[in-house]
């Protein structure tokens, strides 16, 4: 059973920088896909990027691309997602998740992470 604790998100204005952090345990974190997903008020949870067990690839959403950024660091089963030029389209609360690589889904969520963006 793998548990996943969120922690960086905040209040920022329109143009700033965040830094989100998940820390998981209770698996072998290399072994794992890591993504990050987003629930803005009355809209369903979008995906916004992932990375592979390695860290070696990583994809993300259009809307996203070029502005975050994920990352992996396997010896401290830490995922990142550093997000910079935030927009207030950005509002939202944030979630880590997890799943074992031959498996496509998530099986594994955190709490999720307050981001608002002010304008």
């Amino acid at each position: 059973q793998v548990q996943l604790v969120e922690s960086g998100g905040g209040l920022v204005q329109a143009g700033g920088s965040l830094r989100l952090s998940c820390l998981a345990s209770g698996g072998t974190f290399r072994r794992y896909a890591m993504g990050w997903f987003r629930q803005a008020p009355g809209k369903e949870r979008e995906f916004v990027a992932d990375i592979s067990g390695s860290g070696f690839s990583t994809g993300y959403a259009d809307s996203v691309k070029g502005r975050f950024t994920i990352s992996k660091n396997n010896a401290k089963n830490m995922v990142y997602l550093q997000m910079n030029s935030l927009k207030p389209e950005d509002t939202a609360v944030y979630y880590c998740a997890a799943r074992k690589e031959a498996i496509m889904m998530y099986d594994y969520w955190g709490q999720g992470t307050q981001v608002t963006v002010s304008s």
